[in-house]
């Protein structure tokens, strides 16, 4: 038995707004019924991508995230620019092991990272 990507969640004070930032960053909708308790993309994704949940939780982000993101786009500087413009922070240029990234964080703080393909 295998198992498969079913759902990137975030657990999230705003779910209205963490999904239509991802929502304008991956250019996929925010999926119709979204309340201020969650919110979704992809749910009846007809392209089997992974879906995007969206729970409002009371807790706030505490620690630098463990598991995250990474964004690949042929012109990461563009990309970065794009999604300061969304509403994401730039944190961090990395340039280890000859590789180079970009560490972002959404509006929530959740790091995610833009670069190269891979």
């Amino acid at each position: 038995m295998t198992v498969r990507i079913g759902a990137i969640t975030f657990d999230c004070a705003d779910p209205m707004t963490m999904s239509a930032f991802w929502s304008e960053a991956t250019g996929r909708p925010v999926d119709e019924g979204a309340s201020e308790f969650f919110a979704s993309i992809g749910m009846k994704n007809p392209e089997g991508g992974p879906r995007w949940l969206f729970a409002q939780v009371p807790e706030a982000k505490t620690a630098k995230n463990r598991c995250h993101l990474d964004l690949e786009a042929d012109d990461p500087a563009a990309e970065v620019k794009r999604l300061v413009g969304l509403g994401a922070t730039h944190v961090a240029e990395k340039d280890e092991w000859n590789f180079q990234w970009n560490v972002m964080a959404d509006p929530e703080g959740n790091e995610f990272c833009v670069s190269r393909p891979h």
